[in-house]
């Protein structure tokens, strides 16, 4: 029991001793930054780094503040109400009704006494998107049911028109939320991993580098200032923070240089255009052939409207 005793007593003392030139170096070091700062060293005592190491770290700099600004931005397909409009006020029963319920409540309703069959009033789905598009489908079932209700005919252009325009927003709602759900999953998703991850070890490399120049310049200066009798150990704590600093020098190089040429931004940024191209292309398709028939519904409206007024 007794040798174990000395034993522990041994490792307490050494892990002490390590603790206490750990905590010396990190004060020496701060010391040294702060001194550093208010340019009380002169620059030919500043250790110089590699230039390679300075280019890529330039580098590494422009590509983490490349991702931060898009994903300032982009942040906000996280929230599918970036672009509703906050003066929009629905009432509970608009949000209930969906722009698929309403078109199929709407042909329901237009095609009794016909001898095409009526599809079954649709009940809505909960819960409803907030999205533009979304209110925008709503709006104009709404609208069209109104029209249909007044006229007691399904025969009137600017509710079939309304009816038109709804279908075509209902398409473009769930482009925008399948546009939404694509840019989560294949851009936003990997662009902060990359900017947590690789990007933020790489910085964290960067530190140490920093922290290691520190302590071998402050060991320079504890060695220019040493008494006869310290110079020796002196010497030795500045060839150990040299190698120490090439070590982490050529770690940081390699995980730099490991960032800069990874394919993974380019192929998320592939990704947010095509998600984004994929939902204008449809958002385009749906609309244009919407207009073309609403057009069609303002022409012969507005050639009947001329007859009535000739005779």
């Amino acid at each position: 029991m007794e040798g174990w005793n000395k034993i522990s007593s041994g490792l307490a003392g050494l892990n002490l001793g390590q603790s206490a030139n750990k905590l010396a170096k990190g004060f020496q070091s701060s010391v040294q930054a702060t001194k550093e700062r208010l340019g009380q060293i002169a620059p030919d005592e500043i250790t110089e780094l590699p230039q390679e190491y300075k280019d890529l770290e330039a580098r590494v700099d422009a590509l983490r503040a490349a991702h931060l600004a898009l994903l300032k931005i982009t942040k906000v397909y996280e929230s599918e109400t970036y672009d509703y409009p906050n003066q929009i006020q629905e009432s509970l029963t608009e949000l209930g009704t969906t722009i698929g319920h309403g078109i199929t409540n709407f042909a329901a309703a237009n095609l009794k006494g016909t001898a095409l069959p009526a599809p079954e009033p649709a009940q809505p789905n909960a819960p409803q998107h907030k999205t533009l598009p979304h209110a925008l489908g709503r709006a104009a079932t709404n609208a069209a049911t109104a029209i249909q209700t007044s006229s007691g005919t399904g025969d009137d252009k600017l509710g079939k028109a309304l009816q038109t325009y709804a279908g075509a927003w209902e398409k473009v709602a769930d482009a925008r939320v399948e546009q939404d759900a694509t840019i989560r999953e294949r851009f936003l998703q990997p662009w902060q991993t990359t900017l947590s991850t690789s990007i933020n070890v790489a910085m964290k490399a960067r530190q140490a580098v920093r922290v290691s120049r520190l302590e071998l310049d402050a060991a320079k200066q504890t060695l220019k200032n040493a008494s006869q009798a310290k110079q020796e150990a002196a010497r030795l704590e500045v060839e150990n923070a040299e190698d120490d600093l090439v070590q982490k020098t050529e770690v940081a190089i390699t995980l730099m240089k490991t960032v800069l040429e990874n394919p993974e931004p380019l192929k998320n940024l592939n990704e947010l255009a095509k998600a984004q191209l994929m939902f204008y292309a449809s958002a385009a398709e749906a609309l244009s052939s919407a207009q073309g028939e609403i057009e069609e519904f303002s022409v012969a409206a507005e050639g009947e409207y001329r007859k009535t007024r000739d005779h």
